[in-house]
Parts: structure tokens; sequence; C-alpha cells
């Protein structure tokens, strides 16, 4: 099923407004911002169990200059067994000056599965970017763990018109076990943050980041800057849950997110 979904922000008496709403099935959007908050806060929800087999979601949010949107996601995001595949398409553009968060719930590939994602992020001067994406094994406490056929995700970010970060993530289990040497090894969780502010003390943010890291137990993580000014956290865990409250920590630092 072909699913589309369309976002844009503007700006009234500086407080963001939903300007423009459109959804196909599954998808549904509830606004829930509070009146005296100046951030528009939206949930996407769906009226599916999950991704299936042949679903291809196209996903547009217009963040216009100026203005804020917080999106946040109903819950995990399961992906069923298929036989050809799903695909998703995540388009973002960030007008000058405004900002965009987002922390999804973690997507859990079920056996067979088989998804491609690609996220397309365009950021302008002086916008504000915090993005999170965390991938489990499966359906680890039914003993499904790394079942998957592939599951790729790509996330690309420009600013000002210039590439600055690419990552992409590749689980085909049959080719490379998730559990060899120098893939996820002991660990069934992979989470990845990426935050650009340029109006804030990276080197400050990224002790502070560092610090939430080494008092998390069970995990495996890091952080670093990239070449444009902007941090990047790599996690590795046992739970999805663990490292969904871990990045609302960290998002807590970014002083605006705090409602997730």
């Amino acid at each position: 099923m072909y699913s589309e979904l369309q976002i844009n922000t503007a700006a009234r008496n500086s407080k963001t407004y939903l300007q423009h709403c459109y959804f196909t099935r599954p998808f549904k959007v509830a606004d829930i911002s509070g009146q005296h908050t100046a951030e528009l806060h939206l949930t996407l929800m769906s009226a599916s169990p999950g991704i299936l087999d042949g679903d291809e979601y196209d996903m547009k949010v217009n963040v216009a200059a100026g203005t804020s949107l917080h999106l946040y996601t109903q819950s995990y995001q399961r992906i069923f067994q298929m036989k050809s595949g799903a695909k998703q398409l995540f388009s973002v553009h960030l007008g000058a000056g405004s900002s965009f968060f987002y922390l999804p719930h973690p997507s859990v590939p079920h056996e067979n599965a088989v998804f491609t994602a690609v996220n397309k992020i365009q950021m302008e001067k002086e916008s504000r970017l915090l993005w999170g994406e965390i991938i489990t094994c499966g359906r680890k406490l039914s003993g499904e763990v790394f079942r998957c056929r592939h599951f790729q995700s790509t996330t690309e970010v420009r600013y000002e018109g210039k590439l600055v970060f690419k990552d992409v993530t590749l689980l085909e289990p049959a080719q490379i076990p998730a559990g060899e040497m120098g893939q996820w090894e002991e660990y069934t969780h992979q989470g990845s943050l990426y935050w650009q502010d340029l109006s804030v003390d990276v080197e400050e943010m990224a002790a502070e980041v560092y610090d939430l890291l080494s008092a998390e137990p069970g995990i495996r993580g890091g952080v670093s800057r990239t070449a444009a000014g902007a941090l990047l956290v790599r996690v590795l865990g046992q739970g999805g849950e663990q490292l969904y409250q871990l990045f609302k920590k960290i998002a807590l630092l970014a002083g605006e997110e705090r409602r997730l």
C-alpha cells in the first residue's frame, strides 16, 4: 500500500502552528501542543499494526523559517515478515532559524523482514536538528534475534546545500552475522543520535553527553564531533527501551525537548 504524509509549519505571533497536514491510510497526526507552548508538538500515529509487505511510505516535513517542530511516534515500529519488501522515504526541509526534534521509538524487524529506509534532510542557515534512530534485533523476548533478511537505513544531512553527514546501517544476518567481531558483537540493539546546533558550545555538550553514557549500565557508547560541528552519538545495548530513555535524557540537554 502506498501511503503519504505531509506536514508544513508556519508562525503566528511567535508561535508555531500546523499550516498544512495531509495523510493517507494508515497515518494519523495529533496536535498535542500546550496552550502556552511556542513550539508545535505532533504525534504521528498509525492504524496499521506495523509495516507490511509491499508498503511504501512517502513522508515529507517542511519546517518553515523561524518555527520549531517536535514530532513524536506512538509506539515501536514493527516490520513484519515479507516476500518482496517495503520501503520508506522521509524528506525533511528546515528553513533558516528553524528547529526539528525527532526521536522515534525503536524499529523492530521481524523474521524475514525486508525493509529499506532513506532519510533526506535539508538544513538552511542557523537551523537546528535532533535526529535519532534505534534498531533492535527483532522480537528478542520471543527468541527471534537477527532473523530479518534485509534492513537498510540511509540518512543524509545537507546544510545550505552541502552534504555534511551520511550514515548507512545495513543488516543482512545471513551474509554478515551481527554477533561477529566488528559488528554488534554481544549487543542486540543499536542507537544513533545526530545533533546539530551551531549556537551551542559543542565541546561542552559532548562532555555532558559522555558523562550520561558513562553513567548508563550495560551499554557501550561514544560521542564524536563531525566536520560540520554536529555531535554524533552511537550506542550499543541490550534493550530498546533503555536506549530510548537514554536518548530522551540526552535530548533534555538541548534545552527544548521536554515532552518526549
